[in-house]
């Protein structure tokens, strides 16, 4: 007679409560991570172009911050400024660096005559609703020989004019204020150094120090919102005024000499 077979061993699960406990503590500690984080909307859409690229057989898209730069090159390019103006890009968003001397007149915040179709052109494409999700701030930058004038003390008052004069610019245009911040930097932050280091001035470098810089960056959710909202009151007021407009046009009387309606008989 053969002997019983062996009873089998229970199976220890007790890992299971250790497992459960690390989990649990993971994904608390990823959502207190997602509480703090500010939503990066830029990243977002680099990440999402780079898993198309790489995932599916289907052409990646450009995402809206790619189009910006896109239609701004073209700007640039259409209106033969390559000379004075440069499009770049970053984890920011979008940079457009225009030559201070091409836009203003010297130690003024007056634009240019020639300046103003480039910036018309530019206003009606940021004015366009695919990209009324984009913030502006228009910085101000100058190189470091002093100016002192009844009308600019300093560096200061001048780069922060020359940013204002084009956010104000942009503003005439229908852009929304709320997208816009103006900052003046004077001498502070130059591209490339203003003198060599005998001290004597690099005038080509005091040139290319001497410029307007716009930040083109994708607002945040709750901006984005807010930007909505501003678009859908616009749209409403539109829509009452042509109606009211329609209204008055039918409700006005004919003039005096006008002929009397023909009356139609049987």
């Amino acid at each position: 007679m053969p002997p019983p077979p062996p009873d089998e061993e229970p199976v220890d699960e007790s890992w299971l409560a250790t497992y459960a406990d690390a989990i649990t503590l993971l994904m608390a500690f990823f959502v207190m991570l997602l509480t703090f984080a500010e939503f990066d909307i830029p990243a977002y859409e680099e990440a999402a172009a780079a898993i198309a690229s790489n995932v599916g057989s289907k052409e990646q898209q450009a995402t809206t911050t790619q189009e910006l730069k896109i239609e701004l090159e073209d700007i640039v390019f259409d209106m033969s400024a390559d000379q004075v103006m440069e499009v770049s890009q970053d984890s920011r968003g979008i940079t457009i660096e225009m030559r201070s001397g091409a836009f203003f007149k010297p130690g003024s915040a007056e634009l240019r005559k020639a300046a103003i179709p480039v910036l018309e052109k530019m206003g009606i494409m940021l004015a366009a609703p695919k990209f009324a999700c984009f913030n502006i701030n228009v910085e101000g930058h100058t190189d470091d020989v002093p100016i002192k004038t009844a009308k600019f003390p300093s560096n200061w008052e001048l780069s922060s004019a020359r940013a204002a004069r084009v956010t104000r610019f942009f503003i005439s245009q229908e852009l929304q204020p709320f997208r816009f911040r103006a900052i003046g930097f004077a001498a502070t932050d130059p591209k490339v150094p203003n003198r060599d280091l005998e001290g004597k001035p690099i005038k080509e470098n005091q040139a290319t120090n001497r410029r307007i810089q716009l930040r083109v960056e994708r607002m945040n959710l709750e901006q984005q919102k807010r930007c909505d909202e501003s678009a859908n009151l616009k749209d409403m007021l539109k829509s009452v005024g042509k109606n009211k407009a329609k209204n008055t046009a039918q409700q006005a009387p004919a003039p005096a000499n006008a002929p009397a309606p023909a009356v139609k008989t049987n």
